[in-house]
């Protein structure tokens, strides 16, 4: 079943419920800030086996200790899909437990 892009107004509702993150081009976007590198490091683990879970993978960038995300769904011609707001909210589930800030 092929996934449907969200009007501007849908993203707009969605993007408003996920505070820390924004829209960057045709994306959404969010940088955490860690405690270390193996705390960031711990955190992409994490978010790599969620990606797993629900078939739906971001641009994930690991830096000293900072862990970012842009998503957006390829299979829908780069347009934003209810797939990456549930992304973004499972990311949000699991940062406090990684001290994510």
């Amino acid at each position: 079943m092929p996934v449907e892009p969200l009007s501007q107004k849908e993203i707009g509702d969605r993007i408003a419920e996920l505070p820390g993150w924004s829209l960057d081009g045709d994306r959404i976007a969010r940088t955490y800030r860690l405690a270390s590198h193996f705390a960031a490091t711990a955190m992409v683990v994490h978010i790599a086996r969620t990606q797993e879970e629900l078939d739906h993978h971001s641009d994930l960038t690991l830096g000293y200790n900072t862990v970012s995300l842009t998503v957006h769904t390829h299979s829908a011609g780069g347009a934003l899909t209810e797939k990456d707001f549930e992304l973004a909210r499972r990311v949000e589930e699991l940062a406090p437990g990684h001290g994510a800030s």
